[in-house]
C-alpha cells in the first residue's frame, strides 16, 4: 500500500476533493453537505435510492462504488467545481486508494475527514456490524478528526 502521506495534503491547494470517512451514524452525509454543493457530493449510499426510498442490496455493493467513483470523476473532470466531496466509511487505507489515484491524474488535492460522532445509522445498520467496521478502522496520516 501506498503511503497516503505523499498524497494527503492538509491545506488547500488549487481544486479540492474532499473524503470523509467514519462509521454509519458518525455525521458522513451531513457533514460533506457542508463542504460541497449537492451536485458535487457523492457516496456509494445514493446507488441504493429508488423513487426516495433507500433499498440496500449487498450484492450490488461493488456496482455501488463503481458508480460513486464513476460519478465522482465526472464531476471532477467537468471544470463546474472547485470542490467534491465523497463520504463514504472508507474503514481500510485501500478503499480509498482509487480516490487518491484520480485526485492525482487530474492535480487535485485531497483531505481526509474523518467523522467521529455517534448519531445513529439512518440506514439501519446493526450494532454488530459497526463494530466490525470499527476493528478494521485504519488510521490515516494527516486525516483531519471532526
Amino acid at each position: 500500500m501506498r503511503d497516503f502521506k505523499n498524497f494527503i495534503m492538509n491545506e488547500s491547494i488549487g481544486n479540492i476533493l474532499y473524503l470523509v470517512r467514519g462509521l454509519p451514524g458518525s455525521g458522513k452525509s451531513t457533514h460533506a453537505k457542508t463542504l460541497v454543493q449537492a451536485s458535487a457530493h457523492f457516496e456509494a449510499d445514493q446507488y441504493f435510492y429508488r423513487g426516495g426510498k433507500y433499498d440496500f442490496d449487498p450484492t450490488k455493493l461493488k456496482d455501488a462504488h463503481g458508480d460513486c467513483l464513476a460519478r465522482t470523476r465526472r464531476a471532477m473532470a467537468s471544470g463546474k467545481h472547485k470542490a467534491v466531496a465523497v463520504s463514504n466509511t472508507f474503514t481500510m487505507k485501500w478503499e480509498m486508494q482509487p480516490y487518491i489515484e484520480l485526485a492525482k491524474e487530474l492535480g487535485w488535492t485531497v483531505r481526509v475527514i474523518r467523522m467521529t460522532g455517534n448519531y445513529g445509522s439512518i440506514h439501519g445498520v446493526p450494532p454488530e456490524a459497526i463494530e466490525k467496521m470499527r476493528g478494521r478502522f485504519e488510521p490515516v496520516t494527516g486525516e483531519v478528526m471532526k
